[in-house]
């Protein structure tokens, strides 16, 4: 394997939630045709809606409908998506294998000044909390973000530099990880290390946004975090 970048240990790194570490698609696409059901409209196929994924609640509904929806109707089925979802986010919402461990390892017999994992996700931030708490998964996390937790959503890099200000870790020191370009962009937006996932839903398009490691399981990230180089894509 060839190495093309030399980096420093990472010691922040900032996850994006759906599609890299659950698996969240069924939820909401049965909640994304709920709100089509509900405004009258026909449903969507399941991946169209996976395509959707990644922009927030209000890109996703405004996508779903399509354009020259009235935006008083695009408000309204945002109102009953973002209810609904609440109320089944979990039903089929689940880790992909290997998340707990591999949080586990990252996180194991380190002090909080040597490692720090973040959560930033573009989904609402309570929303967000609920389900890393239902899976058991908030124990890992010193900082977790949502779309609304800042004036911009990603790939703004505000959470980042955020995160970056809250912690006082270099950039250089710092990795976002995600399973979409929105990710990616959003580390490049933020100057810092980017890993994209090929597992998720998202659009990732590597060859068109190449990230600076990319990886098939979060399992394959832990194993390339003790490298000192970042492999060639």
């Amino acid at each position: 394997m060839k190495f093309l970048k030399t980096k420093p240990p990472i010691r922040l790194l900032i996850f994006d939630l759906d599609g890299t570490l659950i698996d969240s698609k069924l939820d909401l696409a049965i909640s994304v045709n709920a709100t089509l059901k509900y405004l009258g409209r026909p449903p969507l196929d399941e991946q169209t809606i996976y395509s959707y994924v990644g922009r927030g609640a209000p890109a996703l509904i405004s996508q779903a409908l399509g354009e020259g929806i009235p935006t008083l109707e695009v408000a309204r089925g945002l109102e009953y998506f973002l209810d609904y979802y609440n109320q089944h986010k979990l039903d089929n919402t689940k880790l992909y294998p290997g998340t707990r461990e591999v949080l586990s390892k990252l996180t194991e017999g380190t002090a909080p000044s040597e490692r720090v994992l973040a959560v930033l996700t573009n989904k609402p931030v309570r929303t967000s909390r609920a389900i890393l708490e239902g899976l058991g998964l908030t124990v890992f996390f010193r900082f977790i973000y949502g779309g609304n937790s800042f004036e911009n959503k990603k790939p703004d890099p505000v959470g980042v530099n955020s995160i970056l200000e809250d912690t006082g870790i270099p950039r250089p020191e710092t990795m976002m990880v995600g399973d979409s370009d929105v990710d990616i962009q959003t580390g490049l937006n933020a100057g810092v290390w980017t890993c994209g996932v090929t597992y998720g839903f998202g659009t990732l398009s590597p060859k068109i946004n190449p990230p600076d490691l990319l990886v098939d399981s979060l399992t394959e990230l832990a194993e390339q975090l003790a490298n000192p180089a970042i492999p060639q894509q």
